[in-house]
């Protein structure tokens, strides 16, 4: 058993526009591995405590504020190298690993963890990291099996973002006794390239952003938690023998730790934030109760993991079996000085962690096992039970014969499943009127297009829709672009491209439509980059071809 502390790294985003508009200054500075939080306010008497810098010490500090500075800068590939590349190992040598990142919204939390196209962040890099080696690897002596699953948690919810029907259903979280906690129910799903993984992870988000703009929720609400499973077989070619390594990866990125007051938050918004806070609250507390643990002051103190969803799923990456790392994202500016510090101790409380790793070395067999063993014991204590009819015994052993069943699939069918499930998500997809190969960024010239457009940037640009000569939109099934939530009929709006490549939007009767800030009640002729809001808070912008755009100059 290897005891290892949680690695705890911080970085500084750069100056957004509202801070450099604002010409608010820079608190943050760093000094190799310490963080300096300088005074907002310098004019306050010696001896207070308020007008002194505050220095923390972390395993990390990458500072990403200014490229320019060369010596000092931190992007991408040097978060990669110094995190990334640890647990990436991790996970090849057996080990359960985990990354997660914390802060406010808006300081660097999604860019750290996903990135850009032009600038991956640590999941693209880690994945396609594991498939190089996977491939350059693998030989008669050793093969690679890979697996993934995505979910969201939201308001204490979990959805699955690779299931078809995810976003419309929740799952349940449950412990059980061989197993710990698990969430019942969700994808798993078999990869074999990192372009699988893309698609994955490209169509989850699409069905997130479908979700978010539907039930009006922003994704720096809600935490998505990435998990990949890795099997290592080794075989011994002269005895014919095999033996089998499991590492599973979770990559965590947390809601937004800004309190309801900076936000504005109120009635649902405010609900939800209290969820949010459960979460990282209780996380805090958990973060806290181990951290007492590990300095042995209080050996016996009560970890409360099951006070919230997170915390539960997260038990064996914070203080179980894993290794782990926590990013913490800060913004530099003396606007968000008091987020700023709290996010720094919470990370400072997060660095006493002491895990307790163990390779994971043939665990499929010893849990089938062990999940047998239970299933019979389970039925002589149900036999013995009948006469008093014990419903928590026959649910406990449903629950090991379905655990069992999942355990035992094959590779093959598997990837059969998978690939099912792919073309149902597509289907879906497609029928909203959905492009499967296009987000935002990625659309021909030639096409006449709608891009869904939200102020979260997680979920801007990421869904396409490509007009027809005659498309209908609303809520009912029979529409080419369907829409749902507040304010959308089931039949909306139509839109239609005429003979000489004018487009021409049409609402019903009645129905809640907007272009470039105007309501709209009869038909209007549509232009390249206008935007429409249909609803309450479907907002998208119009692209037309290159050749569509010189007859308009005309």
């Amino acid at each position: 058993m290897g005891d290892s502390k949680v690695k705890v790294a911080v970085r500084i985003r750069p100056m957004n526009r509202r801070e450099t508009d604002l010409h608010t200054k820079c608190v943050v500075d760093v000094d190799a591995n310490k963080v300096i939080l300088n005074p907002v306010n310098t004019n306050l008497s010696k001896g207070d405590a308020r007008g002194q810098p505050k220095v923390f010490a972390y395993d990390h500090c990458f500072w990403s504020m200014d490229e320019s500075v060369k010596e000092k800068y931190a992007g991408q590939d040097i978060v990669f190298k110094c995190l990334g590349e640890n647990i990436l190992q991790n996970a090849f040598d057996g080990y359960n690993a985990c990354i997660f990142a914390y802060g406010q919204t808006g300081s660097g939390k999604s860019y750290t963890m996903m990135g850009t196209a032009d600038q991956p962040g640590l999941i693209p890099r880690l994945c396609s990291g594991l498939f190089e080696r996977t491939q350059k690897e693998e030989n008669e002596e050793q093969s690679f099996k890979v697996e993934v699953s995505y979910m969201e948690i939201y308001n204490e919810k979990v959805r699955d973002l690779l299931d078809p029907k995810g976003s419309r259903q929740t799952l349940k979280v449950r412990e059980h006794s061989v197993l710990g906690p698990y969430v019942d129910g969700l994808s798993k799903l078999a990869v074999t390239s990192y372009k699988d993984i893309e698609s994955l992870m490209s169509e989850g988000n699409k069905s997130r952003t479908v979700a978010a703009t539907n039930m009006n929720e922003e994704s720096s609400r809600s935490h998505a938690v990435f998990k990949i499973t890795l099997t290592h077989t080794l075989y011994d070619v002269k005895s014919g023998t095999s033996g089998e390594k499991v590492g599973k990866l979770s990559l965590v990125d947390l809601a937004g730790s800004e309190r309801a007051t900076k936000t504005g938050a109120a009635g649902d918004r405010l609900k939800e934030g209290s969820n949010i806070n459960k979460s990282l609250t209780t996380l805090g507390l958990v973060i806290s109760a181990l951290a007492d643990q590990s300095a042995g002051k209080n050996k016996n103190k009560f970890v409360p993991y099951r006070d919230s969803v997170l915390t539960w799923l997260l038990k064996d990456s914070l203080g179980g079996n894993s290794k782990t790392a926590m990013v913490a994202t800060v913004s530099p500016a003396a606007d968000n000085y008091d987020e700023t510090l709290s996010t720094l101790r919470y990370a400072d409380r997060a660095k006493h962690i002491v895990n307790h790793a163990v390779v994971n070395e043939d665990p499929n067999a010893r849990i089938i096992r062990d999940l047998r063993e239970e299933v019979e014991k389970l039925r002589e204590q149900l036999t013995k039970a009948e006469a008093m009819k014990s419903p928590e015994l026959k649910d406990r052993l449903e629950e090991s014969e379905k655990l069992i069943q999942e355990m035992t699939v094959t590779w093959e069918e598997k990837l059969r499943k998978t690939e099912e499930i792919a073309q149902e998500r597509q289907k879906q997809l497609e029928s909203l009127g959905i492009s499967l190969q296009s987000s935002g960024i990625k659309v021909g010239d030639d096409k006449c297009f709608l891009v869904n457009l939200n102020a979260d940037p997680a979920l801007n640009e990421l869904l396409v829709y490509y007009l027809k000569e005659h498309t209908l939109i609303g809520s009912a099934n029979s529409q080419d672009i369907q829409l749902c939530g507040m304010g959308i009929l089931p039949e909306h709006c139509i839109i239609d491209i005429t003979s000489e490549g004018q487009v021409m939007l049409t609402p019903q009767k009645n129905t809640r439509t907007f272009v470039n800030g105007s309501s709209v009640s009869s038909p209007i002729q549509l232009h390249h980059g206008d935007r429409i809001l249909w609803g309450n808070n479907h907002f998208f912008r119009l692209n037309l071809p290159k050749k569509k755009k010189k007859k308009k100059k005309k």
